[in-house]
């Protein structure tokens, strides 16, 4: 009687552990020579957008409301009138407007 019991045991224990081995998604080791990528963008340490060095898909990934051509609406303002001076000369853009500007304000820096 105890050894059919203990045999029972071993057998959920068994199928219980096959069961979470082919459920545990796979993982692809990582080769230890492959470069790593250094995503280098002109945000600052802050998290903040700066407004005189970002690009125009930086632009469009961290803010909201804007998209491929108001971003490069604003490169565009920036090379034809210089850097921004503050952060609501942004509004002087074509395409933004205050909703825009105040959705973003807090990520957005003029240096």
């Amino acid at each position: 009687m105890r050894t059919g019991y203990f045999y029972s045991l071993v057998f959920a224990l068994l199928t219980s552990a096959s069961i979470a081995a082919i459920a545990a998604p796979a993982v692809k080791p990582e080769p230890a020579n492959a470069p790593s990528v250094l995503d280098i963008s002109p945000k600052t340490q802050s998290g903040k957008v700066d407004l005189n060095q970002a690009d125009a898909p930086t632009l469009q990934r961290e803010l909201s409301g804007i998209g491929e051509a108001k971003a490069k609406a604003i490169v565009a303002y920036r090379e034809s009138n210089g850097p921004f001076s503050s952060v609501d000369e942004l509004l002087e853009v074509k395409g933004i407007g205050k909703a825009i500007l105040d959705k973003n304000r807090e990520k957005l820096q003029v240096n």
